[in-house]
Order: structure tokens, then sequence, then C-alpha cells
């Protein structure tokens, strides 16, 4: 195997093996885990995306990875985690959509893992295409970068007019043509017989609309990272690891999603702020550990500013 090859394959190798633990062995029976259960597993994929900032300082100072920019190990470890931390900020805005779609089409909660558990298999495919397309442009079109800049600028605002939480979850236009729906559960199925006939359950309706709803998502969060680097392993890898700690962090956010409705405003200042960096790149450079640290410092004003409003309530 050539030596710039190997470190996808470990990372391929080891996002398989940290999915198949999740399905095979902490979630072999289709049941509600608690809120103690969902927190160590969230401890459990943090600390795995952490551990693996490592490898990724590894891989960089053995010149395993393709890095025409002669990015540094200690840089490519500090995109990685600023990579990481957006990509997690920007997917709590995507956990109050989830629960929006399992209340409308009224998936029992012990089916839910499962779907979500599909609903990533199909966004690592999306975000591979997403990356491998948004790197392609910014390498090829001068100037893409102020374009994702100012695109990131839509969905910021629009976040600050209207609560996702609130929002109704549709399918995608023209699915009900393609597809017979029926709002029958029928255990989990995801097809079923309807007076002799196959339709697709509500299930296969809610997977469908979790995909579309990360597709979306996916268009406003790439960009965002594309303001921390553009190395595709780094792009990939954060991405990544980030979405997979999805599925916990919603199970132990579940009972609190609207406590921590201050949330959305470190959101919408993390997306100005990567905003700006991308439309600046070309002309100044904001250090790496600045993003950093305004990332992780808008986040915990967001949490603790909740968590005293409630309190004062």
């Amino acid at each position: 195997m050539p030596a710039h090859l190997l470190p996808w394959a470990i990372l391929i190798g080891y996002v398989l093996l940290l999915l198949g633990l999740d399905y095979f062995v902490l979630h072999k029976k289709d049941s509600v885990p608690t809120t103690r259960k969902a927190f160590l597993e969230t401890l459990f994929f943090v600390g795995n995306a952490l551990l693996f900032t490592g490898a990724v300082y590894w891989f960089f100072k053995e010149g395993m990875v393709d890095n025409p920019n002669d990015i540094t190990p200690t840089k490519a470890i500090m995109d990685y985690l600023s990579g990481y931390f957006i990509e997690l900020s920007l997917s709590v805005d995507n956990l109050f959509v989830i629960a929006v779609i399992f209340s409308s089409f009224k998936i029992p909660s012990n089916q839910q893992h499962r779907l979500l558990f599909l609903g990533i298999l199909g966004a690592i495919v999306f975000r591979a295409l997403l990356i491998s397309l948004g790197i392609i442009l910014i390498n090829k079109i001068h100037g893409m970068s102020i374009i994702f800049g100012l695109f990131l600028l839509f969905p910021a605002f629009r976040m600050l007019k209207k609560e996702a939480s609130h929002e109704e979850p549709h399918q995608p236009k023209g699915l009900s043509k393609l597809f017979r729906f029926t709002k029958i559960l029928d255990g989990g199925k995801f097809v079923t017989r309807v007076d002799g006939k196959k339709v697709f359950t509500a299930m296969f309706g809610a997977l469908i609309t979790i995909e579309f709803t990360d597709l979306l998502f996916a268009l406003d969060s790439i960009p965002a990272i594309f303001a921390v680097t553009t190395d595709p392993f780094i792009v990939f890898s954060s991405n990544i690891f980030a979405i997979m700690g999805l599925r916990s962090l919603y199970f132990f956010l579940a009972n609190m999603l609207e406590r921590f409705q201050y949330l959305k405003y470190s959101v919408f200042a993390i997306l100005i702020f990567v905003s700006i960096k991308l439309m600046t790149a070309s002309f100044t450079e904001i250090p790496e550990w600045f993003s950093l640290l305004f990332i992780a410092l808008s986040l915990a004003v967001g949490v603790y500013v909740s968590i005293w409003s409630n309190k004062k309530e």
C-alpha cells in the first residue's frame, strides 16, 4: 500500500471499528439509552476524537499524507481540533430538527438509535462527496473562499429569524410521487403491506427526511471548516468524528434541548467569525489558536447563559 494511502486506511478502519462497536455491542438490542449511558457514550466518542489528534500529528510529522501547503504537525492538530469543534457546534442545530422529525413521524424511542445510525452512514457518504467538490472549487476558482464566506451569512441570520426547534420537517419534494407512504410503523420495518400493496412505512419516511436535512446542514458546515483548512484529510477526519458522536449526544440532550436556548447565539457568532475568516483569507491570516479559543469561548458562554437563565426562571 502506498504510504500516502495508509492514513486514509487507518482513518476509515478506525471509523468502521467504532461504528461496529456502537451498533453491535453498545446497542445490540433496541433499547432506550439512559441519560447516564448516553453521557458515557458521548465521552467515549469525544475521547476517541481527541485521541485521534495523536494520529494526525504522527501522520504529518512522518510525511505520510499529501501536504502541498507544508502544514506543520502542530498546526495540523490545531486545524483538526478547530474543524472538529466547528462541526460539533453547528450540529447542535441539527439535534433540534432530529427531535422534531422523530416527534412528527411518531418514532418510538427504542427505534430512534437505528435511524440515527443509518443516518450517520448516509452522512459519511454525502460529506465525502461535498468535501471533495468543495476542495476542487476552492483550488480551481479564484475567490471561491469569499463566495463560501458570503454563503455562510445566510444560515447565520436565518438562525436568528426562526427557531429550528419549532420548524415542521417535510419530506423532500417529489418523494411522495416516487414512493407510496403510510403512517404505519409495523414494528420498525421500512416496507410493509397495506391492502395487499407494498408501501413504505413512517420509519423510512423519517430516515429519508433525516438524510435530506443532514445534506442541507452539510451545505452550511463544510464551507465553515474550509475557513480553517482545505487539507482533505483534516477536513474529512474532523468532520466524520464530529458527526459520529451525534447519536449519543442526542440521547444525552434529548430531554434538555430546550434548556440550551441560547446556544443558537453561540452558533451564530461562530458562523459570523468563520465567514469573516473565509472572506479575508487572501490578505490576512487569523491564528489557529485564536480560532479555537473563539469557538470554545462562544460555546461556553452559550451554555453558561442558558443554565443561568433556567436557574433564574
